[in-house]
């Protein structure tokens, strides 16, 4: 019998603490109590209509209590639940569900079904669950014990579908909270999209009986009035949160406030600072990814390497390793590479499970790290994306921390372009309020890099192409 450990986990919550509240939303609080009341009520209606143990389903709600609530119930009937994000395209969810061959899709509203053409069913007054054409597939036959799907952001090219089973959820939530400590007197104001974050964060805080404050509007002025109506003490964001929090020059006043968590991609130096000197407080970077959890966050000494993504965690091992798999010296650059708690358990259509997929148990990201001597980790790149002139090594990330710090630009992407003599040139992308001068940002760019990593040509756009988790997009 399949062992339900994260639906569990909400059942213990509840027993534990009934009356607190587990959420906060547009609608209003839901303790704990009345969330597994909602949780079951749901469940036996998608048993009643045909799900089964085994069976995958997509999740299309809006960014509220009704993902909390689909979420359980799925798992609690023993399928596996794949988010969606609600704000794709008709198209882009489409492909989702094709490339899952998902059997059911459950919904928080009918009109999100209509541009996919999917006939549903209403079980209550917010739900519909509609059928696909799959309902003969199984994808998710090697991967019995299952809970979650999700798709990489896909920044460097085609997503792959992940499966993480219950234990394993258990396993990575409990061995990040070794440091995170989220315990019932932690309110945590969200601010991300739940269907790109919902492990280590979402299922985190429903475990641990913690108080979620969704609050969906972005802009500096709301987040600090939803710190200050509900006292949030925990806050997990992106750089994005941070630099418009660090430009607000409104009231600041964000006093019950004690711990600030950065993710999804790198804060600048300069952002961190800016914020740490606005309000006081400490912005830890952390390193996320959906095979393994959050194995690595920035608490040693954040103010004095705030780029960093900081130590790994007591349950991880993490190398640095050359292309032959060794390991590079300290400080040196080399793939990231890490082993722990809470692994996935492979990729949705892949031919390999997780033990051929993982090099001695460790499992390369992808990313160019360094290591300090004092265990400091410090992203560099994707590997994808090094930047070879005239021999030498360039990576974006580094050149884009540059760009960012001049005043009017918004956002920069750097890539290399194919050049006859030197192998690869720097090209960056930039937004801006205003036009910028390509001489004046490039003698910017010349004060702190060197010359090989200065961009030869810079092009100014409207916007800049991101995936759907608010990640860059990169060819």
């Amino acid at each position: 019998m399949k062992k339900l450990e994260v639906f569990e986990s909400l059942i213990q919550s509840a027993q534990e603490h009934p009356d607190q509240i587990a959420l906060i939303d547009e609608m209003g609080e839901l303790s704990y109590a009345q969330l597994l009341n909602e949780v079951n009520a749901l469940k036996q209606s998608l048993v009643d209509s045909g799900l089964k143990m085994g069976q995958s389903v997509g999740l299309l709600t809006e960014n509220n209590r009704h993902f909390i609530i689909g979420l359980y119930a799925i798992i609690a009937t023993g399928a596996v639940a794949m988010p969606i994000f609600h704000k794709q395209k008709a198209q882009e969810i489409l492909q989702s569900i094709n490339e899952a061959e998902l059997t059911f899709v459950l919904s928080s509203h009918q009109k999100m079904l209509l541009p996919l053409k999917l006939e549903s069913e209403a079980l209550n007054k917010v739900f519909h669950l509609a059928s696909t054409v799959y309902s003969d597939s199984n994808l998710l036959q090697p991967f019995p014990e299952a809970a979650f799907m999700r798709f990489t952001s896909g920044t460097t090219g085609q997503a792959k579908g992940v499966v993480i089973n219950h234990r394993a959820a258990i396993d990575r939530i409990e061995a990040a909270n070794q440091n995170l400590q989220i315990g019932t007197d932690t309110r945590v104001l969200w601010v991300f999209p739940m269907a790109y974050h919902f492990i280590v964060s979402i299922v985190l805080y429903i475990h641990r009986g913690a108080t979620i404050i969704i609050n969906n509007d972005f802009l500096a002025e709301d987040i600090i009035s939803s710190i200050q109506k509900h006292q949030a003490n925990f806050f997990y964001c992106a750089p994005m949160h941070l630099k418009l929090l660090a430009a607000y020059e409104g009231e600041t006043n964000i006093g019950s406030l004690k711990r600030v968590i950065s993710t999804t991609t790198g804060a600048s130096r300069a952002i961190c600072e800016s914020f740490q000197d606005k309000y006081q407080i400490d912005v830890e970077q952390a390193f996320g990814i959906i095979e393994i959890g959050l194995p690595i966050i920035n608490t040693v000494d954040p103010k004095a390497h705030p780029d960093a993504v900081g130590q790994v965690l007591p349950s991880y091992e993490v190398k640095i390793l050359d292309e032959e798999n060794a390991e590079v010296k300290s400080g040196e650059t080399g793939r990231l590479a890490i082993k722990g708690p809470g692994m996935f358990e492979g990729y949705l259509k892949s031919p390999r499970q997780k033990n051929e997929i993982l090099a001695d148990g460790f499992f390369l990201t992808g990313d160019l790290a360094s290591q300090d001597e004092k265990g400091t980790i410090t992203i560099r790149g994707r590997e994808k994306n090094v930047i070879i002139v005239h021999g030498n090594k360039v990576f974006p990330n580094e050149v884009e921390e540059v760009i960012n710090q001049f005043p009017e630009i918004k956002l920069s992407k750097v890539f290399g372009q194919p050049h006859p003599l030197t192998g690869e040139v720097v090209v960056a992308e930039i937004t801006a309020e205003e036009e910028i001068s390509q001489e004046v940002l490039i003698k910017h760019c010349r004060q702190s890099l060197s010359p090989y990593k200065v961009p030869q040509k810079i092009i100014q756009l409207e916007q800049i192409e991101m995936t759907a988790s608010g990640k860059i997009k990169r060819v």
